[in-house]
């Protein structure tokens, strides 16, 4: 009886189990298509129309940005104010306090990224995120929530950063294409410039630097004439900041400057080991040979440059001229005559003019995606609003009105805007934002049609660069990165060259030189540097067919 009772109860039991699926299942049918009805009332996202125009509900992105000197909080400006007005966008900028590497490998080891993420597109962090699945296609979030995404993008960019999966993950800041830079060249300045103290330059008659002797002769006579800057001692000369894997003044910029060519007879050329170049690091040792070289340069990183900047405390820079706007505004008011100028650098042994690097079509960041963004078509949206000429306007010139006022047809800074943005560019930012204090998607030529000229104490440095640069386009991205063979050579062989550069320079004679400069050549060989030529040659060959295939 048991058994005939349970074997009906459990019959019964199966019935209804059909039963309450089958009205499960109608039921989940009626919520789908509920669920596609309400999808269907959405405005859909289409190629005619930008699609952060069809929902500004109230969103926060975080946004990080992999350069640990970056301070700026959205929501303090107009700008900002502005945009998320506009948008229903706000940002919540996320930067590292120390080594932005360590940063960037400990949070893609964690698997889990910010919404967005600013990083330098040569980094190798943009190859492990891709690998690692850590970012979203841009090409896929368009075709599925915004397809005026590629109205507005450069297509030349889109295909410049294809990967090899076909997809797009990183849109490019202070980018140029082929075209633009054909187009814009005669207008277009370098940011690597030889700078020195204005007043000091003069005071020693100023001499011309571009030779080593020279250039040993104008430090020694500045550090004679004028041994302290207000009490501190002066630094005769100043480059960017050393870190892991060397300076990037005594590397590109430097070569740059002696006009080495980066390829000789369609091969990829090794600079590093050029006669000339070696001749000026060789002249760099021997200024710190006669005191000429300050230990402060070892070990400043950007905030205590920056200081002694403001200070006036250099005499001369192989560095950045937009890397000291604030500091230039600042000496320029108290004494004009105090400013950083331009003048000619170090040159090759015949003298050729400096091939100065322009904004190729790299640019100089990539901005990204993460697969973990709080929302994807949002994302996508905002992005694709900031790269457009509308939002390119927004976050150069601010609102209408407000901060610019439409003159003739072109939008001009209010006085008092443009008067602050010529004296004061830290206040210029905290109050206004404009003129990219956002600076993550810039597109560099757009904003050619809104900038206003440049002036003193800015216009020089810039006016001098012009005429001077050149696009190395072809060259990017050539070093390889990431997890490959190749990848893990270069990278052991940048971390050598870190370490090799300040001994080179505090080197206590020629001969010490040749022997660390061939003590590094060997390790780079037995790190596999023949894999790295390898792989550079195969990327220099690619690139020349993007490139040839974008005219």
């Amino acid at each position: 009886m048991r058994r005939k009772f349970f074997s009906k109860g459990f019959s019964l039991m199966l019935v209804l189990s059909l039963v309450l699926a089958l009205f499960s299942g109608c039921s989940s049918k009626t919520n789908e298509n509920a669920s596609d009805e309400k999808d269907s009332d959405k405005p859909k996202a289409t190629a005619d129309a930008p699609g952060w125009q069809s929902n500004k509900e109230p969103i926060t992105f975080d946004w990080y940005v992999n350069f640990s000197w970056f301070a700026h909080k959205w929501g303090d400006d107009d700008v900002s104010k502005y945009v998320t007005d506009k948008t229903g966008v706000s940002v919540n900028f996320i930067s590292p306090a120390g080594n932005e590497a360590e940063k960037m490998n400990t949070m893609i080891a964690s698997g889990k990224l910010p919404d967005f993420i600013t990083i330098g597109w040569w980094e190798d962090a943009v190859k492990k995120m891709i690998e690692g699945e850590l970012v979203l296609p841009l090409n896929e979030l368009a075709d599925q929530y915004d397809p005026y995404f590629y109205k507005v993008a450069d297509g030349a960019k889109i295909e410049w950063y294809k990967q090899e999966d076909g997809n797009t993950y990183g849109y490019p800041n202070a980018s140029s294409s082929p075209k633009d830079f054909d187009k814009y060249k005669d207008l277009k300045p370098s940011n690597q410039t030889f700078l020195v103290r204005k007043d000091m330059y003069e005071a020693i008659g100023s001499p011309d630097m571009s030779t080593p002797e020279g250039f040993l002769k104008a430090l020694e006579a500045a550090k004679e004439k004028f041994p302290e800057v207000n009490g501190a001692p002066l630094i005769p000369f100043g480059l960017n900041e050393f870190t892991d894997v060397g300076n990037t003044s005594l590397e590109g910029y430097l070569q740059n400057f002696l006009n080495i060519p980066m390829e000789k007879d369609g091969k990829v050329y090794d600079r590093s080991q050029d006669p000339e170049y070696l001749a000026w690091l060789k002249t760099f040792r021997e200024a710190n040979d006669k005191g000429l070289l300050a230990k402060d340069i070892f070990i400043d990183k950007r905030p205590q440059m920056e200081e002694k900047i403001s200070q006036g405390r250099y005499f001369a820079m192989l560095y950045q001229r937009s890397d000291l706007a604030a500091q230039q505004h600042a000496l320029y008011a108290k004494d004009p005559n105090s400013v950083y100028i331009a003048v000619d650098g170090p040159a090759n042994s015949k003298g050729d003019a400096p091939a100065l690097a322009g904004d190729s079509i790299s640019g100089w960041t990539v901005t990204l995606i993460s697969k973990d963004v709080k929302d994807k078509e949002r994302a996508i949206q905002f992005l694709t609003y900031m790269i457009s000429e509308e939002g390119q306007m927004d976050l150069y010139m601010g609102k209408e009105g407000e901060t610019y006022d439409m003159v003739n047809d072109k939008p001009e800074f209010k006085p008092e805007v443009l008067d602050l943005l010529n004296k004061d560019r830290a206040a210029f930012d905290q109050q206004y934002g404009a003129s990219f204090k956002y600076w993550m998607l810039m597109d560099t030529n757009m904003s050619l049609a809104w900038a206003p000229p440049a002036s003193e104490p800015f216009k020089q440095m810039e006016d001098w660069t012009k005429g001077k640069t050149v696009s190395y386009a072809e060259f990017d991205g050539i070093s390889p990165t990431g997890t490959s063979a190749e990848g893990v050579a270069a990278s052991k062989i940048a971390q050598e060259w870190g370490k090799t550069l300040p001994k080179l320079l505090l080197a206590k004679s020629d001969k010490e030189f040749d022997k660390i400069f061939e003590g590094f050549l060997k390790k780079r060989d037995s790190f596999g540097y023949e894999k790295v030529e390898k792989y550079q040659q195969e990327i220099y060959e690619k690139n020349k067919e993007k490139l040839d295939a974008s005219k």
